[in-house]
C-alpha cells in the first residue's frame, strides 16, 4: 500500500465498515462511509495523528452516513458522493433512516460522475459509478495502492440487495463485471460489511 495506511472500524447497528485512510506522508486523512458514533472515530482519527480532508461516501443509505454531517462540522472536510445518489441522501426513507427511528439526511458538498479522478489527501481516486445497491452508488479505486473500497455492491463471495429504493439487480451486474471485475485481479476490495478480499477471488469465486 505504499504511503497508505488504512484502518477499519465497524460500527452501527448492522456493522458498517467505516474505513480511515492516512497518508503517511503528509499526514492527511480520508473518512470512507463514517457509518454512526462520529466520537469514536474522532478519536481513532486522533489516535492515527490524520488531519481529515475529505468524507467520501459510497452511497446514502443511513447506515453508511450517520456521522458525515458531524464529522464535516468538525474537521471542516467536504462530503463526497455520487451526482446520481442526491436524491437518497437528502430523503430519509430513501435512504431508510426514517425506517429506523429518527430521519435525517445529508448534504454533499461535491456531486461526482463516472470515470471522475480526485486528487485528494495526496492520493489518486478513481470514481466508478457502481449502481444496483442503490442508483448512485460508487466505488472508489485508489490505483497505486490497488485498492478499491467497492460500499454495497460487491461483497466478499456475495453482493448488495437490490430490494431498496433505487435497487436493481440488472444494474448491479453490470456494475460488477463492467466496472469492478474489470479492475486489476490484485486489487484488494474493501467492502461496506464483512471482511475484504481481492478481484481475482470474487471473479472466480462469487456466484453473481
Amino acid at each position: 500500500m505504499g504511503k497508505m495506511k488504512l484502518e477499519s472500524m465497524v460500527l452501527g447497528p448492522v456493522q458498517t465498515n467505516c474505513y480511515l485512510v492516512l497518508n503517511r506522508e503528509s499526514g492527511e486523512l480520508l473518512i470512507v462511509d463514517p457509518a454512526d458514533d462520529a466520537l469514536r472515530i474522532r478519536e481513532r482519527v486522533a489516535a492515527m495523528g490524520g488531519r481529515p480532508a475529505a468524507i467520501l461516501l459510497t452511497h446514502g443509505h443511513f447506515d453508511h452516513i450517520g456521522a458525515a454531517e458531524e464529522l464535516k462540522a468538525y474537521y471542516n472536510a467536504p462530503i463526497y458522493a455520487m451526482a446520481e445518489e442526491k436524491e437518497i441522501l437528502e430523503d430519509a426513507q430513501n435512504n431508510l433512516s426514517g425506517l429506523y427511528g429518527r430521519g435525517y439526511t445529508v448534504h454533499a458538498d461535491h456531486f461526482l460522475k463516472d470515470g471522475e479522478i480526485l486528487r485528494l489527501a495526496g492520493f489518486e481516486i478513481h470514481v466508478l459509478h457502481t449502481p444496483g445497491h442503490t442508483v448512485g452508488g460508487a466505488s472508489y479505486y485508489f490505483p497505486e495502492e490497488k485498492v478499491v473500497f467497492s460500499g454495497d455492491t460487491l461483497f466478499h463471495g456475495s453482493v448488495g440487495r437490490t430490494d431498496f429504493p433505487t435497487g436493481s439487480m440488472g444494474m448491479l451486474h453490470e456494475s460488477l463485471h463492467r466496472k469492478l471485475y474489470a479492475l486489476p485481479d490484485d486489487t484488494e476490495v474493501y467492502p461496506g460489511h464483512d471482511a475484504s478480499t481481492d478481484i481475482a477471488y470474487e471473479k472466480r469465486y462469487n456466484p453473481y
